[in-house]
């Protein structure tokens, strides 16, 4: 259970080029389920593990990239009590018709230092495919593609990293679980809202609003090992892995969607408790911290955004 009124990830909309090899990419490869199309052409992905509306949005444009990753709060009124705390944080917070998104509710935004956008909602439709709640079975639906269970958590990379981390912490009720410290200042947060290793995760990088991945949870490491196989099938781009995180303990690998945006799938990790200390990471051991077993930094992992 979450321990503040910020739950768990809700959702995250990410700018595609083509949107049918998207959705081949997402639904065939990842494993998740087309819920429905917007009027306005967006379309709305979930896991069969998931019962609420849906969980990733793809939104057709001329650049790949991230629009916005919305967290879901326990209830209604807990949207009040966190719009006043943002903006006595000092950020603008604008409100978001329900609707505006097929089974949401009413949402609240605005945009962080490193130039991000992120929402809070507390109501969602929930809807098929999903999971049983009555004698239920491990599933409903057979799994397939990668077995992709939820959406996980986002790394996103942007400036005043520092900023970042304070208005988490004090804002949302967020907690930090790992962080890596470099001689010249903060360079990367890991946050939690509640006992994952991490919800949502910052860089520090020079240009705002940037993206580095989105990630879905898989049940275990042997899941890990047959996304590889799919990924080499059918020639997706991988960026690293199959490999582990020193930081979060996490079995991963990284890959790309067909417009650029990287993609992760994601097992294991530990589980957060609220009085645990952060865990920190310096100069001396962050390439151990990134990749484990490969004990070194990746260029493209750094560099690489949309």
């Amino acid at each position: 259970m979450a321990h503040t009124g910020v739950l768990r990830p809700g959702f995250i909309q990410l700018r595609v080029l083509d949107m049918p090899a998207a959705i081949e990419h997402y639904t065939k490869r990842i494993g998740l389920h087309q819920v429905t199309e917007g009027a306005d052409g967006r379309v709305y992905l979930k896991a069969a593990d998931e019962f609420d509306h849906h969980s990733v949005v793809l939104r057709r444009a001329d650049t790949a990239g991230f629009d916005l990753m919305a967290f879901k709060v326990r209830e209604d009124a807990d949207l009040d009590r966190f719009e006043k705390r943002v903006a006595d944080y000092g950020y603008p917070v604008d409100h978001v018709a329900a609707g505006e998104q097929p089974g949401i509710g009413r949402r609240i935004g605005w945009t962080l230092a490193s130039g991000h956008r992120i929402e809070l909602y507390a109501q969602a439709d929930q809807s098929d495919p999903r999971p049983a709640s009555h004698n239920p079975d491990v599933w409903v639906l057979e799994p397939h593609g990668m077995r992709a269970r939820r959406f996980d958590h986002a790394l996103l990379y942007g400036p005043h990293i520092e900023e970042t981390l304070d208005f988490f912490e004090k804002a949302l009720d967020f907690r930090c679980t790992e962080r890596v410290d470099l001689p010249d200042g903060l360079l990367a947060i890991w946050l939690t809202a509640g006992m994952k290793a991490h919800d949502i995760a910052f860089v520090k990088h020079p240009e705002p609003g940037k993206f580095h991945h989105a990630a879905f949870e898989l049940e275990t490491w042997m899941d890990v090992g047959n996304a590889a196989d799919i990924m080499t099938r059918y020639d997706i781009s991988v960026d690293i892995g199959p490999t582990r995180h020193g930081i979060t303990r996490g079995q991963t690998i990284y890959f790309f969607d067909p417009s650029g945006n990287r993609n992760e799938v994601f097992s294991g990790g530990y589980t957060y408790y609220p009085d645990n200390p952060t865990r920190t990471w310096d100069e001396t051991q962050v390439g151990k911290g990134i990749f484990y077993y490969e004990r070194a930094m990746n260029d493209a992992f750094l560099s690489v955004v949309t």
